[in-house]
């Protein structure tokens, strides 16, 4: 059994993760996912980059439900669904990308706490293969994931 990425072109690797953003040849705007034009100065000159893998929480809610099947690909069963965090990481002088949590319980979440880049599985596809997308998990004060 394999692990690969939900879509190419959004990580690196499922080995070494990094993010795939974009920044503009001419204001220097960062972008996630990537762009190949900026919405800040309407340059039309992009460059590929990988984002930090470390940041802050800026702001979160609880996915309380299914979300709407397609184009979500997780479990929509409302039988057996999990709630899982959503949120908007800030990746230090780069972006802010929305973004999947590993934790879905409120008295874990704070904002502005210290996040990292992480793969979660989503669904196990027709070959038996994990299919896995980003997530980022809160680092305790000790610099683990909790």
């Amino acid at each position: 059994m394999a692990r690969i990425p939900v879509d190419d072109g959004v990580i690196t690797s499922v080995d070494d993760p990094r993010l795939i953003g974009s920044r503009c040849d001419d204001c220097g705007n960062h972008m996630f996912p990537t762009q190949s034009s900026c919405p800040k100065c309407a340059g039309t000159s992009t460059t590929p980059v990988e984002l930090e893998t470390h940041g802050t929480l800026w702001t979160w809610t609880v996915q309380g439900y299914p979300p709407k099947a397609p184009p979500y690909l997780g479990n929509a069963d409302p039988k057996t669904f999990e709630a899982f965090g959503v949120g908007y990481v800030e990746l230090p002088g780069q972006v802010k990308v929305e973004t999947r949590l590993t934790e879905a319980d409120p008295e874990k979440l704070k904002i502005g706490m210290e996040m990292e880049l992480t793969l979660v599985p989503l669904y196990t596809n027709d070959d038996g293969d994990d299919v896995v997308t980003f997530a980022f998990a809160p680092i305790n004060q000790n610099g683990d994931q909790s």
